[in-house]
């Protein structure tokens, strides 16, 4: 049984010793125009989502999902996240690609977290992605705003898709 625990703290030991070597030694890739790998994008969504899933409340959307509000939810997403995450124009947006790991491009395929998961994300961003603490500089309301417009983007009121497409300069 010793021998055991020995080969296991051996490995551990031979494991974080090559990763501090691999790091040290400036074998790791930091150039953000590489493509996340199928590993890496795992692991990080993962870890993402068991973050969130530990850290953020799990609470109802306090705005009602009301044309207005949809609208003005819209209007902040225009403002302040199509740069990265696609335009009203559902769109892939060419900044958000030259991201490291590219910038989800939420009204291509939508979300289908719940919507606290979005404003958790939303408010508190999202280390080392680009993702910035919008909290710091946007009321609650307007993020829920926001989180609400994400959520329903595939299924957007009539109203408000009209808007939309104005937005745009099109009347398809």
């Amino acid at each position: 049984m010793g021998k055991f625990i020995a080969g296991i703290v051996f490995a551990l030991v031979a494991f974080v010793l090559g990763a501090f070597i691999y790091a040290r030694g400036g074998y790791m890739p930091v150039n953000a125009d590489a493509t996340p790998s199928s590993l890496e994008r795992w692991a990080a969504n993962k870890a993402l989502d068991a973050a969130i899933e530990h850290q953020a409340p799990q609470v109802e959307n306090p705005i009602p999902k009301t044309d207005a509000n949809l609208i003005e939810g819209m209007k902040l997403y225009a403002m302040n996240c199509g740069v990265c995450h696609g335009g009203l124009d559902r769109k892939r947006n060419v900044l958000g690609g030259a991201f490291y790991p590219p910038a989800p491009q939420v009204l291509v395929r939508g979300l289908d977290d719940p919507e606290w998961h979005i404003f958790f994300a939303i408010k508190h961003g999202v280390r080392l992605t680009g993702m910035p603490a919008w909290g710091k500089v946007m009321s609650d309301d307007d993020l829920w705003k926001v989180t609400a417009f994400l959520k329903t983007i595939n299924q957007l009121p009539p109203a408000v898709e009209q808007q939309r497409r104005q937005a745009l300069g099109s009347s398809d």
